[in-house]
């Protein structure tokens, strides 16, 4: 057993690791707690996540269950509402050219910051936290995976205690990307500080947050549990909804749902990636509802541009210099869309939570694109393969050219419907003859951004993968960013890093600068627009279906709102129970 105490300021926290494998982490003020009765019914929520956060440094993941679960604690300058209006936070007002705020060469904007707001330790929120989180994020040795975000930014000052400029590199129109939402989450300095480098990883605070959010984190066991209770520094303490929150995660999406809707016996349960009977028929439970908001989110397959099977000479697979013998050919990536069949994914499977997607880009409105379209047609294909030299010449079943056979191994998380997704996607490639191997790995490894393991969406040791994601803010260059050449993900750079198919396409990157720093609304659409078409004409990912964001809330839970532009958990501090 390993031990580490250190101290806080206020108390001293205890860090236990037991046998290498399961870290138990809990408060000073609460370590005779009980996760399953040490508060009443009447005032525990208890949330369900079938993928466990395993950290809560939302900087140091790009697992969406760990972004949820921080944003319970951690806070933003402001975020949108579903109605893409801004709401402050630990901002006292949104800049606009009115007040001063945005400047008129669009290369700064300034923020003022509510005053009296103090950290779950009652160290005092000031400008230097916010300054202090963007040299924590541009530090190269931290290795945030927001780091890329930031890059336009020349230097960020605090003119007072209460009132940060942030000066841009050259004209950006998007000022509103930088703090914003559940991407933009303020870290303490007093508590950071230490940790600004290589020994990142080792912060306590990364497990054990200390946050401006109206609840604290007070005992956390990643992978399985995190229990919250009312920061009393908060600045509406007096008005949150319960003593204590218990975020449960494990199993899988449809006992989560079962456990709200059903059982009763718990209160949220996230991402409902179930396919459509089975929910509707979990909603005749009678405890609980379904909340959908058909947002920005698509699930999605992406083709690996590099070789999955080869290695560099120190080991590194799927290497961007090591090209993939076919997926490369662009009529063959074309061929393996139009062996797809979203309609019957879409019908089938997603019903009325979700829809087949043409684009990537679906909102805000203005940025989805009328220029792109879907088709299922294996005749096509086949001739497409057949163009490209892919032929069965040994009549095995599976083509093959050059002594290369077309074989693929098809990654996903483990999840039912994607299982059945996959499925659907195998009958496709092997009907045009692809042999296709199906792997599923689970959600707490595959979305679990450590570099150490060769099973993340990072590494991408499979020639196809399928996940979810969308942009997260109204402005998506953020988002679009994902396929420049400079954010492909391997081993030089620890794997931090979105481009995860390792795409490179010099006429993308540009069109991603020129949308930087255009400041016409309408021509920047058109950028936009331009970049999603590339992706999608270029077929470097695939879309299958514009999902709705699908939760389960028991009908004594009031306030809950979704917002397609930050985490589920965004507006906990209205949370009631009836």
């Amino acid at each position: 057993m390993l031990k580490k105490l250190f101290h806080d300021g206020s108390c001293r926290w205890l860090l236990s690791l037991f046998f290498g494998t399961s870290v138990i982490l809990t408060a000073c003020n609460s370590q005779d707690s009980n996760i399953t009765n040490s508060s009443s019914d009447s005032d525990t929520l208890k949330l369900l996540y079938w993928q466990a956060p395993t950290i809560l440094n939302p900087h140091l993941s790009t697992g969406t269950k760990d972004l949820e679960a921080s944003r319970i604690t951690l806070e933003p300058l402001a975020s949108y509402d579903k109605n893409g209006e801004l709401i402050p936070f630990l901002a006292a007002e949104i800049p606009d050219r009115e007040n001063g705020g945005i400047s008129a060469d669009g290369k700064s904007v300034t923020w003022k910051l509510k005053q009296d707001i103090k950290w779950s330790d009652g160290t005092p929120f000031t400008a230097a936290d916010v300054v202090f989180t963007y040299e924590f994020l541009s530090n190269p040795q931290v290795g945030a995976t927001s780091a890329g975000d930031y890059e336009i930014i020349d230097q960020i000052e605090a003119i007072d205690d209460y009132t940060v400029k942030i000066t841009f590199k050259t004209v950006n129109p998007a000022w509103n990307r930088f703090f914003i939402g559940g991407s933009g989450i303020i870290l303490p300095r007093h508590i950071y500080e230490e940790y600004n480098g290589e020994n990142v990883r080792e912060a306590p605070a990364n497990l054990l947050p200390i946050g401006t959010g109206p609840y604290k984190v007070v005992e956390f066991k990643p992978g399985d549990v995190v229990v919250f209770e009312p920061n009393s520094y908060f600045r509406n303490a007096d008005e949150l909804g319960f003593k204590r929150i218990e975020l449960k995660g494990g199993g899988d999406a449809t006992s989560a749902a079962r456990a709200v809707l059903q059982t009763g016996d718990a209160d949220y349960a996230f991402n409902l990636q179930i396919e459509a009977p089975v929910l509707k028929q979990l909603e005749t439970g009678g405890k609980g509802k379904t909340v959908s908001l058909l947002g920005t989110l698509s699930e999605r397959i992406l083709l690996n541009f590099s070789d999955p099977n080869q290695a560099t000479a120190d080991g590194e697979r799927a290497n961007r210099n090591n090209p993939h013998p076919f997926l490369t050919d662009k009529k063959v990536r074309e061929a393996f869309s139009l062996a797809i069949d979203r309609k019957t994914i879409s019908e089938q499977l997603y019903g009325i939570t979700g829809e087949p997607a043409a684009n990537i880009l679906l909102l805000p409105q203005e940025y989805n694109s009328p220029n792109t379209s879907y088709q299922f047609d294996l005749e096509k294909a086949q001739q497409l393969l057949d163009e490209a030299g892919w032929k069965d010449s040994n009549n095995d079943g599976t083509r093959d050219k050059n002594g290369v056979e077309m074989k693929v191994v098809f990654q996903t998380s483990v999840n039912p419907l994607r299982q059945k997704t996959q499925e659907i996607v195998k009958q496709g490639l092997e009907t045009i003859g692809v042999d296709v191997e199906l792997k599923s790995v689970d959600a707490s490894i595959f979305f679990s951004s450590d570099p150490s393991n060769n099973d993340t969406i990072e590494h991408f040791y499979a020639d196809l993968q399928m996940f979810t994601t969308g942009n997260y803010s109204p402005d998506p260059s953020n988002y679009l960013k994902d396929y420049k050449c400079d954010e492909i993900t391997q081993k030089a750079n620890n794997w931090v890093g979105n481009n995860y198919s390792r795409y490179c396409n010099p006429e993308y990157d540009k069109l991603w600068l020129a949308a930087t720093q255009e400041l016409d609304p309408k021509k920047r659409a058109e950028i936009f627009v331009k970049m999603n078409d590339i992706l999608i004409n270029d077929f470097v990912v695939i879309p299958l279906v514009h999902r709705a964001d699908v939760t389960a809330i028991s009908n004594r839970l009031q306030g809950f709102e979704l917002t397609p532009w930050d985490r589920n958990t965004w507006n906990i501090k209205d949370w009631k129970f009836e």
